[in-house]
């Protein structure tokens, strides 16, 4: 197991990067603590891909350092490194037996035979393929071959770290639980260092220890399930966490008002305004509440989602999410009442701390 630091790594695709913009990562200074499991979520395109290549040694980043423990590892090979990797889709060996595929990188490192026998019979019993232990590759469908490829990362016990590249995307919404599940309770056992990739923040937020939310090349937080939620230090943070997201409100300040059009909210004490910034207020759909007393709003439709309804709404017409209980009533004449205490304020995208 190893400890993974980034020190300021910054990495563009095209040649003679200039200008921030022109960085996929823009800047990354990070350590991986020993034997932690930690989820990368973000869209498409934010660079979690990118970052997770870097630390495999798929990528040499533009700029920065990269450290395994205190070794630097910024010019080692993948193979070097001695970390396992499991990619999106599934690579795996057609030719060979399932129980041959997962056997390959233990034979490589010329582990004992009987070894090879237990480790590999613990990860098909893992992944559900004992059954098929003895067939071909080529004959099974995709979501048995990326069972495959996950166990092929799992199946070395001597890694410093396993890292994921949306390993469960072809994986049908009951094995994900399972594997996911089954890699928490690997973690647990075995201490490894695991970095996962996701754009799905149920699997983040199931998987990890700590999740780190990236956004346009960054890292814009890092925390556990209950942080991201409460706490976003980001508006990208509040709207990407939460089904549905946070509502986040554009709104000009008047002493200690926040103005939505004609409407005024008390913003919280302790909290500073700096001057010269785009203030908003976030608010999660959980923390309103619809009725008929609070700031008149109009209803455009509402969400049967289950055990709660999700009302969509307009403020002074801004767009906003309700979160109200099944058997909630629509007023006629419909009203929000926001939890004061639940308000989060934000400067041009990131939250002002209070100091009360």
């Amino acid at each position: 197991m190893a400890a993974i630091k980034l020190d300021h790594i910054r990495h563009a695709y095209g040649p003679n990067p200039v200008s921030r913009d022109d960085y996929a990562l823009k800047g990354v200074d990070h350590t991986f603590e020993d034997g932690s499991a930690y989820a990368l979520l973000g869209p498409s395109g934010c660079g979690k891909t990118s970052l997770l290549n870097i630390i495999s040694g798929l990528v040499r980043p533009s700029e920065g350092q990269l450290y395994f423990d205190a070794h630097d590892v910024t010019d080692l090979s993948t193979r070097e490194r001695n970390i396992a990797q499991v990619f999106q889709f599934p690579v795996v060996y057609d030719t060979m037996t399932v129980a041959e595929n997962l056997a390959f990188p233990l034979r490589n490192r010329r582990i004992a035979p009987a070894e090879i026998k237990t480790r590999v019979a613990e990860v098909l019993e893992m992944i559900g393929l004992t059954a098929m232990a003895n067939k071909k590759a080529r004959g099974l469908n995709a979501d048995q071959k990326q069972k495959i490829s996950l166990g092929r990362g799992l199946v070395r016990a001597d890694v410093g770290a396993i890292l994921f590249d949306e390993p469960l995307t072809v994986i049908d919404p009951h094995m994900k639980w399972v594997l996911r599940s089954q890699l928490k309770q690997l973690h647990r056992q075995f201490g490894h260092t695991m970095i996962y990739v996701t754009h799905d923040q149920t699997e983040a937020l199931t998987f990890a220890d700590k999740v780190m939310v990236m956004f346009d090349g960054e890292i814009v937080q890092i925390g556990d399930a209950t942080q991201l939620f409460n706490e976003p230090a980001h508006t990208f943070v509040g709207y990407f966490i939460g089904s549905p997201g946070m509502n986040v409100l554009p709104v000009k300040v008047d002493g200690r008002r926040a103005l939505i059009g004609q409407q005024a909210i008390a913003l919280p004490s302790g909290v500073t305004i700096p001057a010269g910034k785009s203030i908003e207020l976030g608010i999660r759909p959980e923390h309103l509440t619809l009725g008929r007393a609070g700031l008149p709003i109009t209803v455009d439709r509402v969400e049967d989602v289950g055990r709660r309804r999700i009302v969509r709404a307009r403020l002074e017409g801004l767009e906003l999410a309700i979160a109200a209980p099944e058997d909630a009533d629509i007023p006629a004449d419909p009203h929000v009442a926001i939890d004061a205490g639940r308000i989060g304020v934000f400067a041009d995208s990131w939250r002002l701390e209070s100091r009360s």
